[in-house]
């Protein structure tokens, strides 16, 4: 197949007439396009999720500052917080989170997934869930087929970019693979793992992207945590029965929408939002003209 399915109706209709599990398609769609064999996929898939674990456990233990000074160790501030306002639990899932993020602002290793501004959402989110139901490494990798399979298809019928389609896209999509990907990994059916990422993209609908000094960073790092939370929101409904109302497909036809519609100015430019607050232009001031190398010029 040359696109893994046009849509999740397609990959819902296929899954119950074959009686196959979601992720087993993803893997028939990366044999074909890769050429490769199933274990070499699972090597890769256990490798990366590997980098994943690493990227958490490196934000929570070295240094994260940034040369702009807008990360300054907020993983491990929370991670080791006193005050827990919800549940540890909880307050690993956003530690984590924030945690690998830091680790790409401060280029470090990590996974994009499915980009390096949303790299901390899926590690957080199955580092957790593996933690809190002692879940197999292989459960794991078929999470992150499944979680794969998401992003594919919202990629092709909206967008996962936020210089496309606003941070929505971006961490929304990321969001929307934790959910699904927690939904399967638990025993949920297909509805209720679609019904997971449908719910998702309500909740992330309409988020912009505007990067303090065009860098990668705030409000980038505190939205992958939210993300992180709203993917576990979002999957305890789906799983409970939880009716999305309004079909994935439909979901993201409007996330496109919604995208194509944003003000450029809210989508990665760096020119509207917070980027553009005094604060933020004062940054963008301060570290832009730091980074500045002036070059002699070559002689003629």
């Amino acid at each position: 197949m040359g696109i893994l399915f046009e849509d999740f109706k397609s990959w819902r209709e296929y899954c119950l007439t074959t009686g196959k599990p979601l992720f087993r398609p993803v893997i028939e769609y990366e044999l074909e396009q890769k050429g490769t064999t199933e274990d070499q996929i699972r090597e890769g898939l256990t490798r990366a999720y590997q980098v994943m674990r690493q990227a958490v456990e490196t934000g929570l233990v070295e240094q994260m500052q940034s040369r702009s000074g807008m990360v300054q160790n907020g993983g491990k501030k929370v991670y080791n917080s006193p005050v827990v306002v919800l549940s540890p639990e909880f307050q690993r899932l956003i530690a984590r989170a924030l945690a690998a993020k830091e680790v790409n602002a401060c280029m470090g290793r990590i996974v994009a997934a499915p980009t390096a501004g949303a790299s901390g959402i899926l590690p957080s989110v199955l580092y957790t869930l593996q933690e809190i139901h002692q879940l197999s490494d292989e459960k794991i990798i078929e999470g992150l087929l499944v979680a794969a399979g998401i992003a594919l298809i919202i990629e092709r019928n909206a967008s996962i970019a936020g210089a496309v389609g606003g941070c929505q896209a971006e961490t929304g999509t990321a969001a929307a693979m934790g959910a699904g990907a927690i939904v399967y990994c638990l025993g949920g059916t297909i509805d209720q793992v679609f019904h997971a990422v449908a719910i998702t993209i309500q909740c992330m609908l309409g988020l912009i992207c505007d990067p303090i000094a065009g860098l990668v960073e705030m409000p980038c790092i505190v939205r992958n945590a939210s993300a992180a939370a709203i993917a576990y929101a979002s999957a305890q409904m789906a799983i409970a029965g939880f009716d999305a109302i309004i079909p994935v497909d439909e979901c993201v036809e409007v996330l496109g929408q919604v995208g194509q519609s944003m003000e450029t100015r809210y989508k990665e430019t760096a020119l509207g939002g917070l980027a553009a607050t005094p604060t933020g232009k004062a940054i963008a001031q301060r570290t832009l003209v730091h980074d500045i190398e002036i070059l002699p010029e070559e002689p003629s």
